[in-house]
């Protein structure tokens, strides 16, 4: 069983050799797990796993593998029976019934909503317009429709939910992509300042030739600095939630910048920048990274390049609170206004095509904050915003 496991893993691409094989054998037969799925992942991946960065593909494999393994994490720390979040019931709505639908009122009066249907309800409901649930048109719950809601348990569909109850984890984005990515540096491109810095180690072929001739044919080697792309680029992405469906046109934007910016440096954020940013998605709620601190930390001469579809709850960008994953003290506005004004030479580019921008009301916002700074992710798009961050 767990030789064809072993295989499972080499043919994810995982870097397993015999040698963590043997490990994970041996702690079997001294039984330091014993009976349980759960312990037996977590030992596996101690096991079979060297670099935290293949963690996601290890869990994809691992879940290939074991077909009825349960790996996301439910409802229950959230004392929210998960058995009242099974999706056995879709409601179909008609659209003069989805119009009649209004939101409650507020992020405020949302939550308080939920505050007091957490204390009311007894059991499990599906469909109707109150109770936590599936289907139906209540606001709490997931499979169903409602203009403003929290999302609780299973996967969004409308992609409207102002909160989800859930710690949500993300992948980070891979820098090995190769497809299409020529076609990205081509554009990138125009965002170039070329310079000489650090050691000598390339033959100036013009000046040893001119040296050699002076020293009467001896040869004289002149040596000089690799050209380098001297532009300061920072990059912040948004991952998860709607950027799911664009991580492979992402990837490949990101795996050109980092092949063509030797001055490179990026940050994650989800929906909207606030006050925590973090390097490494497996280790986001763990290891956040104050923004003042990223702030402080890059000067002026940073380009900076946005990379989002702007498509949230206008709340995350205008109210204390607004968040679609936590309590943020400060509007997400407020915070964007600070990276705006630290680093002026700075542009979005959206994953949605530009005729759908307006009708997302949180792209608009941003647009104009912005000042309209706000670039299609594709060619021409790309290499307008790098002609626009080299003035």
């Amino acid at each position: 069983m767990l030789i064809d496991f072993f295989y499972t893993l080499k043919k994810a691409g995982l870097p397993v050799t015999v040698k963590e094989l043997l490990t994970l054998l041996e702690a079997l037969e001294k039984q330091v797990v014993f009976g349980s799925i759960d312990d037996f992942y977590v030992l596996s991946r101690l096991c079979m796993v060297k670099d935290e960065q293949h963690f996601d593909r290890f869990d994809q494999a691992f879940g290939h593998y074991f077909h009825n393994l349960e790996m996301v994490q439910g409802l229950e720390e959230f004392l929210i029976p998960h058995d009242w979040l099974d999706p056995e019931w879709i409601n179909n709505l008609s659209e003069e019934e989805k119009a009649q639908i209004e939101a409650l009122g507020g992020l405020d009066k949302l939550m308080e909503t939920l505050k007091k249907r957490l204390q009311e309800q007894q059991g499990k409901h599906q469909g109707g317009n109150k109770w936590i649930g599936t289907g139906g048109t209540s606001p709490f719950g997931h499979g169903g429709y409602n203009p403003e809601g929290v999302r609780i348990g299973g996967s969004g569909r409308h992609q409207r939910a102002t909160k989800v109850w859930e710690k949500r984890q993300f992948r980070n984005l891979s820098d090995d992509v190769e497809l299409g990515t020529r076609s990205i540096k081509m554009a990138l491109r125009h965002l170039r300042h070329f310079a000489r810095t650090g050691a000598a180690d390339e033959l100036d072929l013009d000046d040893t030739i001119r040296s050699t001739a002076k020293n009467a044919g001896l040869l004289d080697l002149k040596m000089r600095p690799e050209k380098h792309n001297a532009v300061k680029l920072l990059m912040f992405f948004d991952v998860g939630g709607s950027m799911d469906y664009h991580i492979e046109q992402v990837e490949q934007l990101f795996s050109a910048a980092r092949s063509e910016f030797k001055h490179l440096e990026y940050y994650y954020f989800h929906n909207c920048v606030y006050e925590h940013l973090w390097r490494d998605n497996s280790r986001r709620w763990d290891e956040p990274l104050n923004t003042y601190d990223v702030l402080n930390t890059y000067g002026e001469d940073y380009r900076v390049i946005f990379v989002g579809d702007a498509a949230m709850s206008p709340y995350e960008l205008t109210h204390a609170g607004g968040s679609v994953e936590h309590m943020n003290q400060e509007a997400g506005l407020v915070w964007l206004q600070r990276l705006l004004d630290q680093w002026p030479n700075h542009a979005w580019l959206n994953p949605i095509q530009k005729a759908y921008w307006d009708y997302t009301h949180s792209t608009q916002i941003l647009k104009k904050v912005l000042d309209e700074r706000m670039f299609p992710m594709t060619l021409s798009g790309i290499e307008a915003m790098a002609k626009a961050l080299s003035t």
